[in-house]
Parts: structure tokens; C-alpha cells; sequence
């Protein structure tokens, strides 16, 4: 893995700050994308706006793993959800995925060697409400992480989801209140009683739990995975 260079969005905290660090214990040469320089230690880093997507063209090209993992939340019933704000989430979370799969497809496909790991989530296979952008844009990346997989395929590279239910970052706990003033429950409660009503391990997921599976999905063994969602969920998906 010391050849191999890999770019990932959101990198500054969370599950993207915990692959960058997971990838560079590997070897692996991370380019780390966020558009806050606070945690972006150890690495190189580039400071942009993803949702910017004429200025995702300056962005490296030539890397062998590409993380899709920037992302944001808004709560709201759908006949108050903010159209711009719906846009903004879809031009993050899925046009600037698309982007930049499109943009580092051919280096992989002249290496012959690629892996594409899209963070979705848990809401990339079922809905929750007052979520309408967020789980609009993660059903879309999985549409196309199977047509990456395809494409890739007699390339040497490889999609694949990673699909968390929440997970202990900041992105989970800034909705809390959100939650709370919607439901109308104390953030207590919106954990217990909303967060992980439906999952049967009854706690929040660590961010070096899913970097772990990106590890995998981007290591030697990780040739015949390809068009796969794999869900770290506590048991959601089993109901």
C-alpha cells in the first residue's frame, strides 16, 4: 500500500479524519480534503469547498483510492425543508461524489488498479423522516456505486457503499437538537427513543469501526468486492 496515494473528503473530523488516519497506518500517501483546516493533522491537506463543483477540477487526479465521505444534515419536514438547502446537500453528498469519480477514473483505469469507497449510510437503504435531502442523496450514491463497480470492473477497480447506522461524530450529535425541537423530546431522549429505537446494539458507532471496513475494502483482499453495500448498522436492517 506504500504506492498507492488516496484522497478523502471530509477529512477533518469524524469517519473521514478516522480513514485518512486508518489509510496512512496502512502506508498510503492521504490527500486530505475538508473545507475547515482544524483537524487536518499528519497529512497533506487541501482546503476547498466540495459543494463548489467547478473548483473540484484543482483537486488531484491522479490517486488510487478515492473516500467519498463529506457530508451534512438537515432536519425538517418536507413542506418546510429549504429548497437551496435541499440543493446544497445534493450537490455535496452526491454530484460532487460523481465528480470526483468521473475526474479519477482514468488514472485508475490506466493503472489498472482502483478502489472507490462511497460512506453512505444506513439511509441509503431505508428512509427516516424529516431527512428528505439527506436520504434522497445516499440512495442516489448507492445507484452510483453500482454503476462505478460495473464500469470499473475490467479496469482492476472497484465501488463499494459503507453503510453505517449513526455514528459517534459530530454531524450525529449537532442534530440532537434538531431532533429534540422536531420530535419535541429533551436530546436525552431523541438518543434513546429516536437515534437507537431501531437498532439492537444500543449504542452509537465509532469512527474507527468504519474506517476499519474502508481499510478492508481498499487492502489486498479487496479485488472481488465490488457493487456491495456493507452496513454496520446494530442490527437496523435486520427488522
Amino acid at each position: 500500500m506504500e504506492t498507492r496515494r488516496a484522497l478523502v473528503t471530509g477529512a477533518a473530523s469524524g469517519i473521514g479524519a478516522a480513514c485518512a488516519q486508518r489509510l496512512a497506518a496502512d502506508g498510503v500517501h492521504v490527500i486530505a480534503v475538508d473545507f475547515d483546516q482544524a483537524g487536518l493533522d499528519g497529512v497533506e491537506t487541501i482546503l476547498t469547498d466540495l459543494s463548489d463543483l467547478e473548483r473540484l477540477s484543482e483537486l488531484p487526479a491522479d490517486v488510487d483510492i478515492l473516500v467519498n465521505n463529506a457530508g451534512v444534515q438537515q432536519v425538517a419536514p418536507v413542506e418546510q425543508f429549504p429548497p437551496e438547502r435541499f440543493s446544497y446537500i445534493i450537490r455535496l453528498m452526491l454530484e460532487a461524489p460523481f465528480r470526483l469519480i468521473r475526474q479519477t477514473l482514468p488514472h485508475m483505469y490506466g493503472a489498472g488498479w482502483g478502489r472507490v469507497v462511497n460512506i453512505s449510510s444506513v439511509h441509503g437503504l431505508r428512509a427516516s423522516p424529516f431527512k428528505a435531502a439527506y436520504v434522497a442523496a445516499k440512495h442516489g450514491l448507492e445507484g452510483l456505486s453500482k454503476v462505478v463497480a460495473l464500469e470499473g470492473a475490467a479496469h482492476g477497480v472497484t465501488s463499494n457503499c459503507v453503510n453505517p447506522a449513526y455514528v459517534r461524530t459530530p454531524l450525529v450529535t449537532a442534530q440532537l437538537a434538531d431532533q429534540a425541537a422536531t420530535h419535541g423530546l429533551s436530546e436525552a431522549e431523541v438518543l434513546d427513543k429516536v437515534l437507537l429505537e431501531p437498532v439492537a446494539v444500543k449504542r452509537l458507532i465509532e469512527p474507527a469501526e468504519v474506517a476499519e471496513l474502508v481499510a478492508m475494502l481498499c487492502g489486498p483482499a479487496s479485488a472481488s468486492i465490488t457493487g456491495s453495500s456493507f452496513v454496520l448498522d446494530g442490527g437496523w436492517t435486520a427488522h
